[in-house]
């Protein structure tokens, strides 16, 4: 199974990075995060109250989610565009951090990539828990300010509301108990503040090719 772990925070191009080396590697990837969304947007749509640890850990168990190139399908409702709304964007954290949608998270995503070989897959804690012996581990960076210039170029806003938000959301995501963000032992890492897409993708490839 040849898997390529992205880690990092949010913002830092992990997504885009790891659609393109997909194709270039022909490998299928997965987007972890979405799948935290998906079960934050099914929460919402359900009703539960997010701090309700155990209800969203049933949730989690229960949910039928879809993640793939295509959208997000949430029991069997698309949720491709409202998972990346400002309220889900708000509360995907709070959900993230539990326990049981943790491990039940983990265990779909082994599943994804062992009946598909491999893959390339993006997240939080993908090198440093998921799957801890990958091929290559990644941990993508960039500063808070980059990170929000990027954030208001694709959808708008103010850069520092944004900035100040994404500094919130490391800070929520690093400190969290359960698979904090952090770099995996063995990963490397690749602050793409000043680089193009082209660049961070060479440099990858470059990697892959010269292990050592």
């Amino acid at each position: 199974m040849r898997v390529v772990a992205i880690d990092g925070p949010a913002g830092a191009g992990k997504s885009t990075v790891a659609r393109a080396l997909a194709q270039r590697l022909g490998l299928e990837y997965l987007d972890t995060g979405a799948m935290y969304r998906a079960v934050t947007f099914a929460a919402v749509h359900r009703g539960i109250p997010l701090d309700d640890t155990t209800q969203i850990g049933q949730l989690s168990r229960e949910v039928m989610l879809t993640v793939n190139e295509r959208g997000v399908v949430v029991d069997g409702i698309d949720a491709t565009e409202q998972i990346r709304s400002a309220e889900i964007t708000g509360s995907v954290s709070a959900v993230a951090a539990n326990s049981e949608v943790r491990a039940e998270m983990r265990a779909r995503q082994r599943d994804w990539a062992e009946v598909r070989g491999g893959g390339v897959i993006e997240g939080r804690d993908i090198g440093s828990v998921v799957f801890p012996d990958a091929a290559l581990k990644l941990y993508l960076t960039a500063s808070p300010r980059v990170r929000a210039e990027r954030r208001v170029a694709e959808v708008g806003g103010d850069v520092d509301d944004i900035e100040r938000a994404i500094a919130a959301r490391d800070n929520s995501d690093s400190s969290r108990a359960d698979s904090p963000l952090r770099e995996a032992d063995g990963s490397i890492v690749l602050d793409t503040s000043g680089l193009s897409i082209e660049a961070v993708l060479s440099t990858i490839e470059g990697l892959l090719n010269n292990p050592e």
